[in-house]
């Protein structure tokens, strides 16, 4: 009971460190993108520990690995778009209008 305990409060500094880069650090698509990344693997430790815990289906886990690979591939696909058209990552270096 102990180790689950350590471990949730492991996630939880990960997910809230992972909120604060995503917050403080908006210049960068790609850190944008990693941060979100580590909020998700943060997210998915806790659903293993909470289903690993309550004796649950594992399917949910495959759903929502699929559903953040997804994210993840689309992250990557506009970062390289966004890089052949204006060169860099910045997000200062191009109008959304």
């Amino acid at each position: 009971m102990m180790m689950i305990l350590n471990m949730m409060w492991v996630v939880l500094i990960m997910f809230i460190l992972g909120n604060m880069i995503f917050v403080s650090k908006h210049k960068h698509l790609l850190i944008v993108l990693l941060s979100l990344e580590f909020i998700v693997l943060s997210i998915f430790l806790f659903m293993l520990m909470l289903f690993s815990f309550i004796i649950y289906d594992m399917y949910m886990l495959m759903v929502f690995l699929v559903f953040s690979v997804c994210e993840g591939a689309l992250g990557l696909s506009i970062l390289v778009s966004m890089i052949r058209t204006h060169g860099n990552d910045y997000f200062q270096s191009f109008n959304l209008l």
